[in-house]
C-alpha cells in the first residue's frame, strides 16, 4: 500500500522570527516516545561536540585514508547522478563536508539539515569561506538554505514548501540514525519522497546490516572490532537472534576513532527497500563499499579522482595507503541509489531560489522542532 503523509487539519503560521521557528502540527502515525528522542539528542550533541579539525590534525587522524575512501565514494554517487542546475537536498548534511563536492558538480540550489546545532553552524561557516586560516577561502556559486532539526522526526513538506520539489537528495552516513523505531523511520522516507520530483534521485550510504550480523555471530562474545573500531550489542542480543518481525529499534554502540562513538540502529536493507517502495521510491542498486570500490575503481575518471584524493599507492587500483583495519571499517558499510517513481521532469526543479543567500547569517538559520 503506498502511503504518505496522514491528513492534519491547517492552521495559519505568525509572522518570521530572528530565529525562525518551525512547529508542524501533531501526526499519529509517526509518534514517537521521549527515549528515543534522548538517544537522538545524544547522537546531536555528539557531533555537535565534535571541532573542526585543521588540515594537519585531519592528515594525522588514524582513520584519515578511510575518510578519503568514503569521499570518494560520496564524490562518485555525486558525480553518477548529480547534474548541473540540480536543487540539492541534504539531510543530515553535518558539518557541510560535502559541500564542495556539489560545487564540483555544478547544482543550482542547496538546502541543507541537521539536528546538531554545532554541526550547522560549523557548516554555514564553511558555506562562507571561514574556514581555518591554513586553508584557502573558498566561494561557493551556488545559494544556500541552512535548517537546524531533525529530518527523522520533523515534516519537511511544509518547511520547504517554497524550496521544494528538489532534483537529488542526500543521506550520508546517517540513515541508520532513524531507525530506533518504525515512526522515525517512516518519517525520513516520507520526507524524501515528499521533496523529491518525479524522476528524482536519492542517494546514500549507510551501515550494511548482513556484514554487522555475520560478524556479530562470528564473535565469541557481544563485541567485535580492530584496531581503529569496535562494535558491542547489549545484552538483549546474547542469543545473536533477531526477529524479522521485529526489525526497528536493533541498537548498538559503535566507536570508530576520530570519528564516531554513539548508539547506531540496524537497517535490514530488505526492510529498507520495501518501506522505501511504499513512500514511491524504487531502488536502482544497493552495493557494498568494498563492491563499490572494485566495480567505479576500473574507471580512469574514478581512478584520477581516487589519485587527488591522496588515497591511492603506486597502481590504478593500488589501495595500499588504507591500512588492513581500515579496509575492515569499509566492509561495514554500504551505498545505495533509489528513484521516485514518476515521468521525470526537470521543468518541475526547485521553483524559487529567493530563501536561498549566497552569504549567511547567524540569524538566516531556520530552526525546527516537533
Amino acid at each position: 500500500m503506498k502511503r504518505g503523509y496522514p491528513e492534519s487539519p491547517s492552521t495559519s503560521s505568525g509572522p518570521p522570527q530572528s530565529k525562525l521557528k518551525y512547529n508542524p502540527e501533531g501526526d499519529a502515525h509517526f509518534l514517537e516516545d521521549e527515549s528515543t528522542k534522548i538517544f537522538a539528542r545524544k547522537v546531536a550533541d555528539h557531533y555537535s561536540a565534535r571541532t573542526n579539525q585543521t588540515l594537519e590534525e585531519r592528515e594525522a587522524s588514524p582513520i584519515i585514508h578511510l575518510k578519503k575512501l568514503n569521499n570518494w565514494i560520496k564524490s562518485v554517487l555525486i558525480h553518477l547522478y548529480g547534474c548541473r542546475g540540480d536543487a540539492v537536498l541534504d539531510l543530515a548534511c553535518g558539518k557541510g563536508g560535502d559541500l564542495i563536492k556539489w560545487d564540483k558538480a555544478k547544482i543550482g540550489y542547496y538546502v541543507g539539515i541537521d539536528s546538531a546545532e554545532g554541526s550547522i553552524e560549523d557548516c554555514r561557516t564553511r558555506y562562507n569561506g571561514d574556514v581555518d586560516q591554513h586553508q584557502r577561502r573558498k566561494k561557493f556559486t551556488f545559494p544556500a538554505h541552512l535548517i537546524c532539526g531533525d529530518c527523522f522526526e520533523v515534516r519537511l513538506d511544509k518547511v520547504l514548501a517554497d524550496d521544494a520539489p528538489f532534483d537529488i537528495c542526500s543521506c550520508q552516513f546517517a540513515m541508520h540514525y532513524s531507525w530506533s523505531t518504525e515512526a522515525r523511520a517512516r518519517r525520513a522516507l516520507a520526507n524524501v519522497s515528499a521533496l523529491l520530483r518525479p524522476g528524482g534521485i536519492f542517494i546514500g550510504t549507510m551501515p550494511d546490516a548482513n556484514v554487522i550480523i555475520k560478524k556479530l555471530r562470528e564473535a565469541e562474545g557481544l563485541a567485535f572490532g580492530n584496531s581503529v573500531y569496535w562494535i558491542c550489542f547489549d545484552d538483549e542480543f546474547a542469543e545473536k537472534k533477531f526477529k524479522s518481525s521485529s526489525p526497528f529499534g536493533i541498537k548498538y554502540k559503535f566507536h570508530l576513532e576520530d570519528a564516531v562513538d554513539c548508539p547506531e540502529w540496524i537497517v535490514p536493507f530488505h526492510v529498507f527497500k520495501s518501506m522505501a517502495e511504499e513512500y514511491d521510491l524504487e531502488l536502482v542498486f544497493v552495493k557494498n563499499s568494498h563492491e563499490f570500490v572494485h566495480e567505479y575503481l576500473k574507471k580512469p575518471e574514478f581512478i584520477e579522482l581516487m589519485r587527488r584524493l591522496g588515497a591511492l599507492g603506486d597502481g590504478n587500483q593500488d589501495l595500499s595507503t588504507l591500512s588492513p583495519d581500515e579496509w575492515e571499517v569499509a566492509y561495514l558499510y554500504l551505498a545505495f541509489v533509489l528513484r521516485k517513481r514518476g515521468q521525470p521532469d526537470r521543468t518541475q526543479g526547485a521553483k524559487r531560489r529567493d530563501r536561498g543567500k549566497m552569504h549567511l547569517l547567524k540569524e538566516d538559520i531556520m530552526y525546527i522542532s516537533s
